[in-house]
């Protein structure tokens, strides 16, 4: 095995007779070079489901940052594998890099609340899942106008589920989701809310149409992309960004009550 591998593994392996202090230098470019695959694997998946617009470099470009991150900030102490962590960190700094872009105009912004408030009302008053039709006749618009916000919504902005989950300090689970995910470990009141946080989410999904689920589940799960899932629905994959869009817009509204 080669010296630097060798430095890694036993870095990796040392648990609690780590020495502390700054990391070797040539163990840490190692456990880079070692990991760096990571990031063009997890930045490719996640460019399969962003636009066209968005340059796979830059993602990559961010996830290098991510996954430097985590090996200045790993600590074999912890009940965790450096790959597990490092995938976390990179795939967070990805996230924050395409928040930064800001792609919501102040008009979409302002199109995004107006469907959340048509489809809230819709719901409180007919107590159930808001249907299209209905969604589009709160806002006054025909079905063809309504898909074309939705189309519009999801072709600007980066949507994902991500966006609307949110730790008990109000940051996206990408903010240090692993740090938090670590110290509940040995903390019961954040075990607790995790756990009631999947509660909540779980109900809120069963609250979706059975098709907004299905797109749910495989775009989240199974990690299918919105071309793929149109393949699996028999539907295009401009219908499907809409229904993808129309479900995560439906949780949001779902999920704000858990947060106030």
């Amino acid at each position: 095995m080669p010296k630097r591998e060798y430095m890694v593994l036993q870095y990796e392996q040392s648990g609690e007779n780590i020495n502390p202090g700054p990391l070797d230098p040539q163990v840490r470019e190692a456990m880079i070079v070692k990991y760096a695959y990571l990031v063009k694997r997890i930045a490719g998946k996640m460019a399969a489901k962003l636009p066209s617009s968005v340059m796979l470099d830059e993602l990559i470009s961010a996830g290098c940052m991510g996954l430097i991150d985590a090996v200045d900030k790993y600590d074999p102490q912890k009940e965790v594998n450096l790959q597990t962590y490092a995938e976390y960190r990179i795939r967070g700094a990805i996230l924050d890099e395409l928040r930064s872009m800001d792609w919501y105009s102040r008009s979409m912004r302002k199109k995004i609340r107006e469907i959340e408030k048509a489809v809230a009302t819709v719901e409180a008053r007919e107590g159930r899942p808001a249907e299209d039709r209905e969604i589009a006749g709160e806002l006054g618009i025909n079905l063809d106008q309504y898909y074309r916000h939705l189309t519009d919504i999801h072709g600007t902005a980066i949507l994902s589920l991500d966006e609307f989950i949110r730790n008990q300090d109000n940051e996206t689970m990408s903010q240090k989701r692993f740090q938090d995910g670590v110290r509940s470990l040995d903390d019961p009141s954040r075990n607790f809310a995790r756990q009631e946080l999947k509660q909540v989410v779980a109900k809120a999904i069963t609250g979706l149409s059975e098709k907004e689920q299905l797109v749910i589940s495989l775009y989240y799960h199974d990690e299918l992309t919105l071309n793929e899932i149109g393949k699996v629905l028999s539907l295009t994959e401009s219908r499907i960004c809409q229904i993808h869009t129309m479900a995560l817009i439906k949780l949001k509204n779902k999920l704000k009550t858990f947060y106030e």
